[in-house]
């Protein structure tokens, strides 16, 4: 097995119902958690980078961690660009072997928007790898992806086709009331929020466009609760129910993206081991931890997007197979 495109992840969920988990990644400990949980589930999944990931571990630190753990787990792992915000950024990604990219030009005005997807759409079919796009625009913060809840818009169901159409996009982000970050509703979210028709009339118009949904942290509970237990200071909030995430993933999404519920489970589990263990100082230990709450977490996740059982149905095709089917 090898890194692979999320073509046929995404074929075979819309055949199937499903939805593929995608978890962003910053260190070895993560990818662990999540694959180590993928294999258990024989789940196929997608490990996201962002820019501030790729400065925070170094992108070839990063690539090559993925491919252990392809090597580890016999499994489909997608390597995605998550919120890629120039062509460059997009470009050095593609060529430092990522299947998928997303070029992130949301905040730009529709046709320039439609003229940087094209360009980096172009460049990644050429070598074999997908491009995710976005209409709309979340809010909420995700490393360098800031926006203000009043600079946020939903995704026009109205502008969905033609910028399908003349992107030649893979798939499309499309905002419907989610939000990046922990801190997303000061209350649980209800249909006056996440607008979950807006994904049905969207699909009804690109049936055969694969819908992502960014934001999707559920922020559980218990995460919040055992912060505060252990001396961290959480706010009140509400992240996205698990079952509005199911219902979206009737209605056309395939790829949903989880990041923030990873950071709570590692950072609940290092609180309480370091509380527990005044005297522990060995980083292994605590980190062990933390990527048992990041499997855990994560395994959750596959069965509820229904995703378990499906890995060893997805083939390793070569990017320059990929590459050759685009040019056709």
């Amino acid at each position: 097995m090898s890194i692979v495109t999320s073509q046929e992840m995404f074929a075979k969920a819309y055949a199937g119902g499903y939805a593929i988990g995608a978890f962003n990644v910053n260190n070895m400990e993560i990818i662990q958690g999540i694959t180590e949980a993928a294999k258990e589930c024989n789940a196929p999944v997608i490990l996201q980078v962002s820019s501030g990931a790729r400065k925070y571990a170094n992108r070839t630190y990063l690539v090559k961690l993925v491919e252990a753990a392809v090597i580890e787990t016999g499994l489909p792992i997608c390597l995605h660009l998550d919120h890629g915000d120039s062509f460059e950024l997009c470009k050095s990604c593609v060529d430092d072997g990522f299947s998928s990219v997303m070029i992130d030009a949301s905040s730009k005005p529709f046709e320039e928007n439609v003229a940087l997807t094209r360009q980096v759409v172009e460049y990644a079919h050429a070598h074999g790898a997908v491009v995710e796009a976005e209409l709309g625009t979340l809010a909420g913060i995700e490393d360098d992806v800031k926006v203000k809840a009043e600079d946020s818009s939903y995704t026009r169901p109205e502008d969905v086709q033609e910028f399908v159409e003349r992107t030649g996009c893979d798939s499309l982000a499309i905002a419907i009331g989610t939000s990046h970050g922990a801190y997303k509703f000061t209350r649980k979210p209800s249909g006056d929020i996440l607008s979950i028709d807006r994904v049905k009339e969207i699909h009804a118009r690109l049936p055969n466009t694969h819908l992502v949904m960014h934001g999707s942290s559920s922020v559980p509970q218990e995460y919040l609760a055992e912060i505060r237990e252990f001396g961290g200071q959480m706010r009140e909030t509400y992240g996205v129910p698990v079952e509005e995430i199911q219902e979206a993933i009737k209605h056309g999404v395939r790829k949903v993206n989880i990041d923030t519920d990873i950071r709570l489970a590692m950072t609940a589990a290092i609180r309480r081991y370091l509380v527990e263990n005044p005297d522990g100082f060995d980083p292994r230990a605590y980190l062990k931890k933390a990527r048992q709450a990041a499997y855990e977490l994560c395994k959750s996740r596959y069965i509820a997007f229904g995703c378990e059982g499906q890995g060893s149905k997805i083939h390793a095709t070569p990017l320059s197979v990929m590459a050759s089917r685009y040019a056709d």
